[in-house]
Formats: C-alpha cells, sequence, structure tokens
C-alpha cells in the first residue's frame, strides 16, 4: 500500500518538477548537518536550486560551516507552513564550500527573500557584520528525495 502523498514518480536523488518551488526559495528550510559528538544540529537557511544541486549560504566559523566540512551527509527540509502536508526532504552531499561567489550569492538570497534586490550586508543585516563575517556558499547534491503531497488538492506540473 503505498503512503498517501508520497511522490514515487522521480529517480531517487532528483527533485520532481512538482516540488521544485519548494527548492527554489521556500517560505521555511530546515538545513540539519551532524556535530563531531554524531548529534544533528539544525540551521533556519535561505535556499535555491541552480538546477543540479541545492544551495545555502552560510557564515566561516559557523556550527553549521564546521560540520559540512567535517561530514558533508546533510538534509534539508524545505516547506511552506500553509500548506504543511506538502513538502520536500533532500538528503544529499555538500559537493562545495566556497567563498568565491558567495557574497553575490548572499545578496540574491535576500533579494530573493525580500521580493525586491536588497544587499544583504546593509539591508538584511547590519552593515557591520560584513566586518567580521565570510560568506561561504555551499553546494548540495541530492542523494536522496522525499516529495510529499497530502493535500488533497490535483498534482501540480511545472
Amino acid at each position: 500500500m503505498p503512503t498517501i502523498g508520497l511522490r514515487s514518480d522521480h529517480p531517487p536523488g532528483q527533485i520532481p518538477a512538482s516540488h521544485r518551488d519548494l527548492a527554489e526559495c521556500p517560505p521555511v528550510a530546515a538545513l540539519t548537518t551532524v556535530t563531531p559528538q554524531g548529534y544533528p544540529q539544525t540551521s533556519v537557511v535561505w535556499c535555491d536550486f541552480d538546477g543540479q544541486c541545492l544551495r545555502v549560504n552560510t557564515m566561516r566559523g559557523f556550527a553549521k560551516e564546521r560540520n559540512m566540512r567535517a561530514n558533508p551527509r546533510v538534509t534539508l527540509l524545505c516547506y511552506d507552513p500553509r500548506h504543511t502536508l506538502r513538502y520536500l526532504e533532500v538528503r544529499g552531499r555538500v559537493v562545495e564550500m566556497t567563498q568565491a561567489g558567495a557574497a553575490e550569492h548572499l545578496d540574491q538570497l535576500a533579494s530573493k527573500y525580500a521580493g525586491r534586490p536588497i544587499h544583504y550586508f546593509g539591508e538584511a543585516i547590519p552593515a557591520h557584520f560584513a566586518d567580521t563575517e565570510t560568506p561561504v556558499l555551499c553546494r548540495i547534491r541530492p542523494t536522496h528525495v522525499v516529495a510529499v503531497d497530502a493535500t488533497g488538492k490535483k498534482e501540480r506540473r511545472g
């Protein structure tokens, strides 16, 4: 008997078209990494999708950044709190962590989430943080994707 709402019409490591909106600027995204002691550590993040990898941004030295460098296996849960019966869980591996282009990506994410062009440092958070924080762009390649839609609505195509 199939699980209600579980989408199984996509390869295990591929985000189905029906849920791509949840990979591209979802209202809520939570990234879970693993601490050196083996405990899960979850942070709310902004994310987007480049067609192959989910991308998140963090700061050098933050717990999630240290955890991903030590153990690249992560889970990203994306959902819209107005539709909690529809969500996307992506398990994957961090395949790149770079400072190159990270500040620009952070501005792009901030602009997507704000709905207008803004700069992360100075408009999303106080400008003085740019003096002490170094953005790190992280690319996550999906290895296992769980897409659920138990809303009872007609399947969205896209």
